[in-house]
């Protein structure tokens, strides 16, 4: 397969975990029949309130918990690969854990490892940080697609830790907060991260307005192949494996840098 059809699903998710599901549902059935394989769903799509309390903790769930059972079901129903945020329980912090899930079970595990205590956000008092080490990938179709969250954008050693691991695609669920020139930021970061990794980029956030909105689906030279507005909806691409061959082999930025990324 030389295409793989990709689908971001930009939806409000609240502190209903039971609505946040039924939503779940409805939008992977939506993308499904419109071809999609690969369906990406926000950062905290299990669920989400407005400031962080300690509900998070409340309402946290294990990898072996309803939502991701959920995910899963839903996967298998459709026959497509699932990519989503989850409130994990991690003790007295929760972790912000991105699954992908599959109909034979979960795929890959991401927590997130930038926190967003930044712009008079302090998401480190809820939220304990993943570990620097961890590189989470999962192969659809002939591509690799590597998991970051949200604030990781704005840091591009994770993306490229995830390229040296394979990835031709950046998969980046986020919750990014509204405020001044934060819509720019996004943009001009997605764009960023494709174009200097030569490797598609697929962004699904929160619509306004409390998120940007402006999910996003980004070939290899920034170019962005379908998005949405401030709203809900779905945006749909198909990713195209000569095409990121071409680009790395025009512009073989991969091969000709000279630094490698060290954790610290």
């Amino acid at each position: 397969m030389s295409s793989v059809l990709v689908a971001v699903c930009q939806f409000a998710p609240t502190g209903d975990r039971a609505g946040n599901l039924a939503r779940i549902a409805e939008l992977t059935a939506d993308a499904a029949a419109r071809g999609a394989q690969v369906v990406v769903f926000p950062e905290y799509a299990s669920y989400f309130v407005d400031p962080m309390d300690a509900s998070l903790a409340e309402n946290a769930e294990t990898l072996d918990g309803e939502f991701v059972r959920a995910l899963r079901a839903a996967a298998s129903a459709h026959g497509v690969t699932i990519v989503a945020g989850l409130v994990e329980a991690a003790g007295e912090r929760v972790s912000n854990t991105l699954v992908a899930v599959d109909g034979a079970g979960v795929r890959a595990t991401y927590r997130k490892q930038h926190l967003y205590d930044a712009f008079g956000q302090t998401e480190s008092d809820w939220i304990a940080p993943g570990s620097v080490t961890a590189v989470e990938t999962f192969d659809v179709g002939g591509l690799r697609f590597g998991l970051m969250t949200c604030y990781d954008l704005r840091f591009p050693e994770v993306a490229r830790t995830l390229v040296d691991a394979g990835a031709d695609v950046l998969v980046v669920p986020a919750e990014w907060v509204r405020g001044p020139l934060k819509e720019h930021h996004w943009t001009t970061l997605l764009a960023a991260r494709a174009i200097e990794n030569t490797a598609f980029v697929v962004a699904a956030d929160h619509p306004a307005p409390i998120g940007v909105g402006r999910s996003q689906i980004i070939d290899p030279q920034g170019v962005v192949l379908a998005g949405l507005a401030s709203g809900e909806g779905i945006a749909l691409a198909g990713l195209d494996l000569s095409e990121l061959e071409r680009v790395r082999t025009v512009n073989p930025v991969l091969r000709l840098r000279r630094y490698t990324v060290v954790p610290r």
